[in-house]
């Protein structure tokens, strides 16, 4: 492992927060859920092609545990790995927090808000948001190995990734507000304060089991 993988997955991160992150804080109150699931599914592209090839381009705890599982990652480097990944988000949190602050009577949403959650009144519940979090991490997981097997179109996995991830922010965004990465809901808990840090356990367990149920599956099917 070289530090500049570890380099490419804080900077890979740090993207892929500040536009889920930043979309939902800023486009969010006007636009709705869209714009939030787009900048997600482009980060990863734009990123996976930038600096997937300098360390895999997980930028996320839960695919690294679930690329370890699907045989596809050494398990010494994934402490590493997620430190990088989580100080990344936090880089790109604290960035939105200060442009944030500058703020003279913009209406944006608070980090709370944009927080992933469960619980409260008009959500859904912990069962819900914790099976909902497994199986659409485990669903990641599956196209995340399959498209990047040597048996699929060589080039095309970034975009296919991409595609998966808009598509289950669009359909978990009104249960959970999307997480599928433990370093993406502690960025926006470190600042939305006592509510969102409470139940982060969720989104660190949930999206990591999700990612070792689906790396199993993919590593069976992907016959690797």
């Amino acid at each position: 492992m070289t530090a500049r993988a570890l380099v490419a997955e804080f900077v890979g991160t740090f993207c892929l927060v500040l536009a889920i992150a930043g979309a939902a804080i800023f486009a969010a109150p006007s636009a709705g859920l869209l714009p939030v699931a787009l900048a997600a599914g482009i980060s990863v592209v734009a990123m996976a092609y930038a600096v997937g090839h300098i360390s895999g381009g997980h930028f996320n705890p839960a695919v690294t545990i679930g690329l370890i599982a699907a045989g596809r990652f050494d398990s010494a480097r994934a402490p590493a790995y997620i430190l990088a990944q989580v100080l990344g988000g936090a880089a790109a949190a604290l960035v939105l927090a200060t442009v944030v602050a500058g703020g003279i009577g913009v209406k944006v949403n608070s980090f709370v808000a944009v927080s992933n959650h469960y619980g409260g009144a008009g959500q859904y519940g912990l069962l819900s948001a914790f099976i909902y979090e497994v199986v659409i991490t485990a669903l990641f997981l599956i196209i995340i190995v399959g498209s990047t097997s040597r048996r699929a179109p060589a080039g095309f996995a970034p975009i296919a990734i991409g595609l998966a991830l808009a598509l289950f922010h669009i359909v978990a965004i009104p249960v959970t507000n999307a997480s599928l990465n433990p370093a993406r809901s502690t960025a926006t808990a470190i600042f939305g304060g006592t509510l969102p840090l409470s139940q982060l356990w969720v989104f660190w367990v949930a999206p990591i089991l999700g990612g070792v149920i689906g790396g199993v599956i993919a590593r069976y099917l992907q016959e690797e």
